[in-house]
């Protein structure tokens, strides 16, 4: 393994400039596990030739398995972000689908899960942006483990400083960095007259916050998902579909057997040697007989081909190893011995243990991001600090069952029908199934509406009263 890199930063203390080296060494020692489980997950983890049966070429082909990618995107899919909440304050008035828009949040908070998933953690930058080159107010970057790292407060439950490395030059080598410190971000690049270094105050404390998956009291940044299990059970897989391979180039054709014949039936008219394939698909051969051997006429057996079923069996028992070490259903992986389910119930049942991941992976994240969309918040309006009222905003998550859009509004129906007074309210046309969209035209109509009736009711208050007729008059 190569030495770590060593930056001195012009005008940066001691002090900083020792975090600085240290977290980059840091970085570079955690580097070969995070490369080795982004190529489990990006189906570039090809494995080295194992014994010496098996012909080296068919090491070559390149054969992988997109197992871990899978049991990565499934749990995913399960914790979509939805949106945020506040019940007591307005979130409107602060901008908030602005931020939302001008980063892309959505997506954003999509590639964070998946690098929490891929890595342990995720880092959420928040930073001003330069408005005098069009970018938004206020950013939020996100950061995986093999571009960022940082030291752990467990009294604080925060980072006390986070490195984070934006650029590198042809060789790997770190030419541009960022770190975060507590009211202080120190950011260099390097050009060919060396390193430059720019130091900025601002009130945000450390402006970083961590979406870890699965952490703990050992491992408070969590742990990959992508554990050594699934990368033992998906090599083991990648070496039975070689060996399927190999089977399949030997076995595929029936092995004849041939006494009593010479060589000139392999051979051209003019003495060659035919092509292997040639004599592999040749389906008659004409052998004359040959009087002076000790067996005049030829004698052709046939060995009938072997079917690959064992290979397949394997497999299968791989993936559902697989399946049940990363909670998944067998339909995930599993390739045979598959049903349906039968009912929603089923559905759910066959799913469960994915779903509690999901649920217990979205409980991690929830503060977190809930933190740093308060932070960006906060700097797009240009407050000295996050108000603690702001403390009532919460994340909101897609169910992560995947109920259906009838089984949703049937549980709301039957909600609103024990609370009626939940029909004229947000929550109740939520409940019922309605999305945000819907929810906000439905009230953006029944605004109208009532704007109209009202604007009516003033018109008719304003004209005058028709004179009363005397009796008996025409």
């Amino acid at each position: 393994m190569t030495e770590p890199q060593r930056i001195r930063l012009p005008g940066v203390d001691d002090d900083t400039t020792g975090t600085l080296n240290r977290l980059l060494a840091e970085l570079h020692a955690k580097q070969p596990r995070n490369l080795l489980r982004a190529s489990y997950y990006d189906g570039k983890r090809a494995i080295r030739q194992v014994g010496t049966i098996i012909p080296p070429q068919y090491y070559r082909l390149g054969l992988v398995l997109g197992w871990s990618a899978t049991a990565v995107d499934k749990l995913a899919q399960r914790c979509a972000f939805e949106r945020l909440l506040w019940p007591d304050g307005d979130l409107g008035s602060l901008g908030w689908q602005e931020l939302a828009e001008d980063n892309g949040l959505e997506t954003r908070i999509a590639s964070a899960l998946v690098a929490s998933l891929q890595h342990g953690p995720a880092f959420l930058i928040n930073t001003r942006g330069d408005e005098g080159v069009g970018e938004p107010a206020s950013l939020v970057h996100v950061k995986d483990a093999l571009s960022a790292t940082g030291d752990w407060n467990s009294r604080k439950w925060r980072l006390d400083n986070l490195l984070s490395v934006t650029g590198r030059d042809g060789d790997g080598r770190v030419n541009a960095l960022a770190l975060y410190l507590d009211g202080v971000t120190v950011t260099g690049e390097k050009d060919s007259s060396g390193w430059s270094a720019d130091v900025q105050d601002h009130p945000w404390g450390v402006p970083v916050e961590v979406m870890p998956y699965k952490p703990d009291e050992s491992r408070p940044l969590g742990r990959s998902r992508i554990s050594r299990p699934l990368m033992g059970f998906q090599d083991a897989g990648v070496r039975t579909l070689i060996r399927m391979e190999g089977h399949a180039d030997v076995y595929t054709i029936p092995q004849l057997v041939m006494l009593g014949a010479d060589e000139s039936i392999f051979r051209n008219p003019d003495g060659s040697p035919k092509a292997s394939w040639q004599v592999a698909l040749g389906r008659v051969f004409g052998i004359p007989d040959d009087e002076d051997a000790d067996n005049p006429r030829a004698q052709v057996q046939q060995f009938p081909a072997q079917s690959p079923e064992p290979h397949l069996a394997q497999l299968n028992a791989l993936a559902k190893l697989f399946a049940r070490e990363a909670d998944l259903p067998d339909t995930s992986v599993a390739i045979t011995d598959l049903a349906n389910p039968t009912s929603a119930e089923a559905y759910n049942s066959s799913q469960s243990e994915l779903i509690g991941a999901a649920e217990r992976a979205t409980a991690g994240w929830s503060v977190p991001l809930r933190r740093s969309i308060a932070r960006a918040l906060a700097i797009q309006n240009k407050e000295p600090g996050i108000p603690p009222e702001w403390r009532g905003m919460s994340v909101k998550w897609r169910d992560a069952r995947f109920e259906s859009r009838a089984a949703q509004a049937d549980a709301g129906q039957k909600t609103v029908a024990a609370f009626p007074w939940l029909a004229d309210t947000e929550v109740g046309m939520e409940l019922i199934g309605l999305d945000e969209q819907q929810i906000a035209r439905a009230v953006a109509e029944r605004r109208r509406t009532q704007a109209r009736q009202a604007i009516g009711a003033l018109a008719a208050a304003a004209r005058p009263a028709a004179p009363a007729q005397p009796d008996g008059g025409a």
